[in-house]
Order: C-alpha cells, then sequence, then structure tokens
C-alpha cells in the first residue's frame, strides 16, 4: 500500500514577537482545509461516488453512533453541572475521528484508549447505563469507584482500559501488538493518543518497538489542536505530527479528522496493511476540540473563541448529514425519530445507572492478591470499626 506523499518542506517565515500582555494562544496552523489531508466528503457535504466504497446500512450506522455519541456527551456534561457526576471528558467536534476510525477495525482487535474513544467501548457492547456508572463509581461500576470518571474498561469488548498519565497506552499498544505477532494471533491493536501525547517519553519508546519489531499495530494521534492548554505550535517544530513517523521508518497518512468517511478509508487500510503483516502504520487525524478539555477546564481562559467559531463551521455531524441527505439516505423525519429514540434510550440508562449504591466495603481489598491476606483484612476489619 503506497503512503501519502509527503510535503515539501518550506522555507519558515520568520516569527513575529509576542504581544506584550497577551494571554490568548493560537493553535497549529493545520487545518481541515489543508491539501495535504486525505479528504473523501467536502466541508459542504459533496463528494464523489467514487471515492465511497461503503454500504448505505454502513454509512447509516456511521451517522447514528455519531449522533449518539454527541447526545451522550451533552446529557453527561449536564448531569456533570448538577453534581450528579464528578468528572467528564467531551468529545464535541471528534465524533468522526473516534467513531471513524474504530468501526474501520474488526471486532477481534484491540483498542487502546487515550481519553477521546470512550465511544469505542459502547460502540463495541459496553452498555450505556454501565458507562454512567462508571461515571457515578458506583456498585454497578465495572471499576469498582476505583478509576476517574471517563475511565471506562470493557475486556469482552477487547477494550483496554483507560490511563490518565499521558503516552503510557502507547507503549501498551505496542507491546500487545510485539505480543500478537509473537504468539501468531491474526488481530491489530489500535493505539490512540492526542497531539500532547506525541511529546511524551512512551509515543518514543512505543513507536519505536513496533517498527523495530514490525508489529501488527495502527497508532491514531487525534490531533485535536490543543494538549489541554499547550497548542500545537507551542509544543513541536515539526512540520506535521505524521511526519515524526518517518524517524521510526513508519509509513503514515494525515487525515481529515471531521471527516467520517475519510477516517474509516483511512484506518480500514492501515489495519489490512498492519494485518497483511507490513508493520505499524501511523495516522494524524486532525480535527479540533471544540469544548475544554474537561469538565474541569474553562478554554476561555487560553484561546480565541474565533477559532472555535472557525472549526464550528466544519462540524462533523452537520457534514455527514448533509452528504447522506444529498444521497437521499436521510432526511428530516428521521432525523426527529433518531433524535428521540436515543432521547429515551440515554435517559432510560441515567435511571438505571443512578439506581446503583455504594460499593461494598469489602471492595477496599479485593483485586490486590488472588486472595486478601490476613493483614488486609485486619486493617478492613479496623477501618470498618473506626
Amino acid at each position: 500500500m503506497a503512503t501519502q506523499r509527503k510535503p515539501r518542506r518550506q522555507k519558515a517565515a520568520p516569527k513575529k514577537a509576542a504581544k506584550k500582555g497577551a494571554t490568548k494562544k493560537k493553535a497549529a496552523a493545520a487545518s481541515a482545509d489543508d491539501s495535504q489531508l486525505l479528504t473523501v466528503v467536502a466541508p459542504d457535504g459533496t463528494a464523489d461516488a467514487a471515492d465511497v466504497d461503503l454500504s448505505d446500512e454502513r454509512k447509516l450506522y456511521l451517522y447514528e453512533t455519531m449522533v449518539r455519541a454527541r447526545e451522550f456527551d451533552r446529557r453527561m456534561l449536564m448531569l456533570q453541572r448538577q453534581g450528579r457526576i464528578g468528572f467528564y471528558g467531551p468529545i464535541l467536534g471528534q465524533e468522526a475521528a473516534t467513531i471513524g476510525s474504530v468501526a474501520a477495525f474488526e471486532a477481534r482487535d484491540w483498542v487502546f484508549p487515550a481519553l477521546r474513544e470512550g465511544a469505542a467501548a459502547m460502540m463495541r457492547g459496553l452498555p450505556l447505563e454501565i458507562a454512567i456508572a462508571q461515571l457515578i463509581g458506583n456498585d454497578l461500576d465495572r471499576c469498582k469507584g476505583r478509576q476517574m470518571p471517563c475511565h471506562y474498561t470493557f475486556k469482552e469488548g477487547n477494550y483496554y482500559g483507560m490511563s490518565s498519565v499521558i503516552g503510557t497506552q502507547i507503549s501498551h499498544a505496542a507491546g500487545a501488538a510485539m505480543a500478537a505477532k509473537i504468539r501468531g494471533d491474526d488481530v491489530v491493536i489500535g493505539g490512540y493518543m492526542g497531539d500532547g501525547a506525541t511529546s511524551a517519553n512512551d509515543f518514543h519508546a512505543g513507536m519505536n518497538f513496533a517498527a523495530v519489531a514490525k508489529a501488527p499495530c495502527v497508532f491514531i494521534c487525534q490531533n485535536n489542536q490543543w494538549a489541554i492548554s499547550v497548542p500545537s505550535s507551542q509544543q513541536s517544530n515539526s512540520e506535521t505530527i505524521a511526519i515524526k513517523a518517518d524517524a521510526y521508518g513508519m509509513p503514515w497518512r494525515r487525515v481529515d479528522g471531521n471527516d467520517v468517511l475519510a477516517v474509516y478509508q483511512a484506518t480500514k487500510e492501515a489495519v489490512e496493511f498492519a494485518r497483511a503483516g507490513n508493520g505499524p502504520m501511523f495516522l494524524e487525524l486532525v480535527t479540533y476540540r471544540r469544548l475544554g478539555h474537561s469538565s474541569s477546564d474553562d478554554p476561555t481562559r487560553y484561546r480565541d473563541e474565533a477559532e472555535v467559531k472557525d472549526w464550528e463551521k466544519r462540524d462533523p455531524v452537520e457534514r455527514f448529514r448533509r452528504y447522506l441527505e444529498g444521497e437521499g439516505l436521510w432526511n428530516e423525519d428521521k432525523e426527529a425519530e433518531l433524535q428521540d429514540a436515543i432521547a429515551r434510550e440515554v435517559n432510560d440508562a441515567i435511571k438505571a445507572a443512578e439506581k446503583g449504591g455504594p460499593t461494598p466495603p469489602e471492595d477496599l481489598i479485593t483485586d490486590v492478591y488472588d486472595e486478601p491476606t490476613m493483614q488486609l483484612r485486619e486493617q478492613l476489619r479496623d477501618a470498618l470499626e473506626d
């Protein structure tokens, strides 16, 4: 499979001195209309039919999943503001990058998520009420209230538990892919990261090991322009994030991350490339985080709202809906039906999740050893007596 042609390196323009007292920072110049990005559906919803090799059923699945992820996001942020959950990490604006890439993997493949891939667990079977219970941390939570909210785990769906430590999952994904190759397992590992993780030590270690071992791994960077409050322009001097893969001898592609069909196509090709024994591939999905890094973050303190407004015009859900309408696959009545169905689904899930009670005290000492030691039992007894 041919990799994307690398852009010529241009002479950098001299940097202007920062204005004294300036507080807002701008993201990198990379944008969704960059000519180097793989794009299938234009921002106005038009596309060349020859470039879209996907069934109508699959297209509708992608759209409905994106809409469901957006509504789930909206409602969970509301619950956080109401004090019913403590923390939430939204993905508004990144639905195409998440849904399109995850959908391109097969059920046997593993997903090693960063922070914006919670929808992947639900796509792979994690019930909504259990996902919400994880945000609450009650006795329905598979993590037993021990993990931060949004840090789902779903082994049955080959979805690895999230970690808040930046970049660690990159090495984990590389290791899992190396193990799969050694064992002869016909699986591919999806290793996700944000743009900020490409500055972490684990990025180098994971990329290097996977490339040397020709491990069946697809590394996916959701470049949403901001590593919390640090813009890409102040984080890396590389021409792009994708081009960093050259240092490891790894093929790469840059993709319009707000075009779900382009994301799906690029990821599917990368998965097939890795499964065929060619080694890993790196994808940079250029998208934008329209809300804060999390519910604890106020992005108005560090970025220009005009930038956010500009990216709103490239909304991935709106773009794909226009495409489906142009293809005669969608209309206002279907949209209203879908919105109503998803609203009922999320409402029912919230009610079911909130029926859970507190986690049992015994959970304090389980899962530390195969069987709790005598000392742990004594400590639990002392704690309960106090």
